[in-house]
């Protein structure tokens, strides 16, 4: 993997970002969009990590950090290149960032159905919380 280049996204990359997640990412969330992105960099300029390979995208996480828990969010690999340890290397910057700032466990939200995602989520150590629920609410 040591022509795989991993770097936190700038402003810069907010439509690159998006047009690679409609391609490579599962689903869909609420705030893939401009402003969701901006928000995001501004709030935690570190927390979108970038996987480059010859300058092409071909992966990314969301690492947040709230000061008390280690969120994973829209780990995405482009079809093209999984199965390639982009998504492990992804992580394991991930997993740095947060053992930097003090972080203790890490989560990840990841889509039931999605039945690869888990696959991979597995392979890097990580394993379903059954007791937890997830809950939402719309805001605004």
């Amino acid at each position: 993997m040591s022509d795989l280049r991993i770097r936190p996204a700038g402003a810069g990359d907010t439509a690159a970002v998006l047009d690679f997640w409609r391609v490579a990412a599962e689903g869909t969330s609420i705030s893939d969009d401009e402003e969701g992105v901006a928000a995001l960099l501004v709030r935690d300029p570190e927390a979108l990590l970038l996987a480059e390979r010859d300058g092409r995208l071909v992966g990314s996480v969301i690492a947040g950090f709230d000061g008390w828990r280690c969120h994973l969010y829209r780990l995405a690999v482009h079809p093209d290149a999984r199965r390639q340890g982009v998504a492990r290397a992804l992580l394991e910057a991930a997993e740095e960032r947060f053992l930097a700032h003090g972080g203790r466990r890490a989560d990840a939200m990841v889509l039931t159905a999605n039945e690869r995602a888990q696959h991979a989520w597995r392979a890097s150590g990580y394993a379903p919380q059954e007791q937890w629920r997830r809950w939402t609410k719309p805001l605004g």
